[in-house]
């Protein structure tokens, strides 16, 4: 595939997430997906995909994933984007605080075949927590 192909790969991945049709991003994964941003206690591959968003999205209905660039070198696409919603149901063990939030990643895609087949992410969680009230802003001295 070209560089446009799997940028437009990637693109889609991020419509049907934001359309909340996980089965219809899944089906852009490939059989043998390794994730490498999976949290304690998910599973592995496409199966860490499926329980990430499932959780995101009991967290946060609202949750949606905005792509601000893309760069693809190779078989490659790099993404920085940014997440929003509000926390409204139960996230990863905390409780629901009703703020918004919103929080920056960088995903990193492998493509091979047409199919999205290896994931690696940072996110500001740090971020996001502290947005939500569980963790304290950082005090200034002075």
């Amino acid at each position: 595939m070209s560089l446009e192909q799997n940028k437009a790969l990637v693109h889609r991945f991020a419509e049907r997430i934001n359309a909340k049709d996980l089965e219809g991003a899944l089906a852009l994964v490939g059989p043998n997906f390794v994730e490498h941003a999976a949290g304690p206690g998910l599973p592995a591959g496409v199966e860490a995909v499926r329980a990430w968003f499932t959780l995101l999205f009991a967290g946060f209905p609202d949750a949606h994933y905005t792509i601000l660039d893309v760069v693809a070198e190779g078989d490659k696409v790099v993404v920085q984007a940014c997440s929003q919603g509000t926390h409204t149901g139960m996230f990863i063990g905390v409780p629901p605080t009703g703020k918004r939030a919103k929080w920056s990643l960088i995903d990193i895609h492998r493509v091979a075949d047409g199919k999205l087949v290896e994931h690696w992410a940072e996110s500001d969680q740090l971020g996001l927590m502290q947005q939500l009230g569980l963790v304290p802003p950082p005090r200034h001295n002075g």
